[in-house]
């Protein structure tokens, strides 16, 4: 099953980097919350489809949800919300590949969460590839002549803060999928994922009617250009969900690390931002902890 979960993970990252840069730009025209939105809103109609094709293709029925299953769904759906805000919050003040370094720590506190929450197994080496890369993450983040400085630190705080809900929504899908029991993998990932847009996407509506529905106008008014990023948010999380459903959500994370590299892509041809001598040591530093958990994890 190894190669599905790391098939899973890059596909995952490859998604996740071009539904970043999406978000990115309706930040500027409908404002954080509805930015947000649109990754679950939109996002939902496609995952009902993913799991319309993952019952067929399995020829087994979409399993039934239970307390636990939904617990643990509801806890990573509420902290997926507050870490895709917090993220989009970083990227109106730093760079695109500065603030995915930033919420990259997430792989840590992944490890972290797993351990006592799931009990998921961590073994020394496992640990070391994960610092490994985290180590490369930071390098990035990090450029020479930075200062430590309140504008400096704002980003900071939001990416890191970003990366520790990401990183409890991780292990707490996890959870839920692993509440589903023994139906087919791809199945139970795919369940997990409908049953969480449908509570992110009711949460953030209730929100806006209530707090801001100029934000809530303004994500349907883009609804042409938020498709499909609500359908590459929705492949992503599909195939994030079903690594989770495979491994531990820390290996998933941590190969997920790749969307550095992706970033990187993103930055230089779409952003027109450079790349720095660092940040190539930190980008070999990522793939090198990479490397390390594939053959020792």
């Amino acid at each position: 099953m190894t190669i599905y979960w790391v098939l899973a993970a890059i596909i995952g990252a490859a998604g996740q980097t071009a539904r970043n840069a999406m978000q990115r730009n309706l930040t500027a025209k409908i404002g954080t919350v509805g930015a947000t939105q649109v990754r679950f809103l939109y996002g939902l109609p496609f995952a009902i489809l993913f799991l319309s094709l993952a019952s067929v293709l399995t020829d087994h029925a979409v399993p039934s949800l239970n307390p636990a299953m939904f617990g643990f769904t509801f806890c990573g759906s509420v902290a997926q919300i507050l870490a895709t805000a917090l993220m989009l919050l970083a990227m109106r003040e730093t760079s695109f590949a500065v603030t995915t370094a930033y919420t990259k720590t997430e792989p840590v506190q992944v490890a972290i969460f797993g351990i006592i929450v799931l009990g998921d197994a961590l073994s020394v080496s496992n640990a070391i590839s994960i610092i490994i890369a985290t180590v490369g993450v930071m390098l990035m983040a990090v450029r020479q002549g930075d200062r430590l400085t309140k504008s400096g630190l704002r980003p900071a705080a939001f990416g890191i803060a970003s990366g520790a809900f990401f990183a409890l929504s991780a292990v707490s899908f996890r959870g839920g999928i692993i509440g589903l029991g023994d139906a087919p993998f791809a199945l139970r990932a795919s369940t997990v994922l409908v049953t969480s847009l449908a509570i992110q996407t009711i949460l953030l509506m209730v929100y806006m009617v209530v707090f801001n529905r100029k934000a809530l106008f303004g994500s349907l008014k883009v609804w042409q250009s938020s498709l499909f990023a609500g359908f590459m948010g929705a492949f992503a999380s599909q195939a994030w969900f079903i690594g989770f459903s495979l491994t531990s959500a820390a290996h998933v994370r941590t190969l997920g690390l790749v969307e550095m590299i992706f970033a990187q892509i993103v930055t230089r041809g779409l952003l027109n931002e450079t790349t720095t001598r660092r940040e190539w040591v930190g980008m070999a530093l990522i793939l090198a902890g990479v490397a390390a958990l594939l053959a020792f994890g």
